[in-house]
């Protein structure tokens, strides 16, 4: 039931694990294969971009909530020293995945019609299923253990997906070619480890 308080109960906005949340998504999820999935969804559905954003919206608001309510009951369960080692090992893992290049499989053909409530759920099913075990879920349920406020990370998060993800949507492949995609996974895989380290050593 406290795990749901975090939910619905008020509670004052933490701010920081909301930005750091958003901040350290947005740069992990450059170059992802979600961030690709959004390129083809958008290329193939172009007049579309409204519901293709919906759908990544709703995906991962759904998807990142479990994963931070993940993140928050596993520290009633684990001692605080367990848990400082838990996390930082994540951190410093998630910075070293982060330098492993996505692929993305063209398997997602369909022969689903160009209207907006089709392309919306074909977008959310993607979206949920492609997130499953991602890096950006895994730094979710980290987040999630690392600060208390459930509804800030669960924000920040998504804000982070989404700041990724819709200027993909709109701008398509141009996005990425003017994005060096290998120094924003440097400058993302370096942030992650320094805050692994920080939880190592300060937590």
């Amino acid at each position: 039931m406290q795990i749901i308080a975090k939910l619905t109960g008020p509670t004052d906005m933490d701010f920081s694990a909301l930005t750091l949340s958003a901040g350290v998504v947005a740069l992990a999820e450059m170059g992802d294969k979600t961030q690709l999935l959004s390129l083809m969804l958008a290329a193939r559905y172009p007049r579309q971009a409204m519901a293709i954003i919906a759908g990544i919206f709703i995906a991962t608001i759904a998807n990142h909530a479990c994963a931070a309510l993940l993140g928050h009951w596993l520290t009633t369960l684990v001692s605080p020293d367990v848990m400082r080692w838990i996390l930082g090992l994540s951190f410093l893992g998630i910075g070293l995945w982060l330098l492993v290049p996505d692929h993305i499989d063209d398997a997602a053909g369909s022969k689903v019609a160009d209207k907006a409530l089709q392309v919306f759920l074909l977008t959310t099913g993607l979206f949920f299923l492609a997130e499953m075990g991602d890096k950006t879920q895994i730094a979710t349920i980290a987040l999630g253990a690392r600060y208390e406020d459930v509804v800030s990370v669960t924000i920040g998060t998504t804000l982070g997906m989404m700041l990724a993800n819709a200027p993909a949507v709109w701008i398509g492949q141009k996005f990425t070619k003017r994005m060096p995609i290998k120094w924003v996974h440097a400058i993302a895989a370096i942030t992650f480890i320094a805050i692994g380290i920080a939880t190592l050593i300060w937590a």
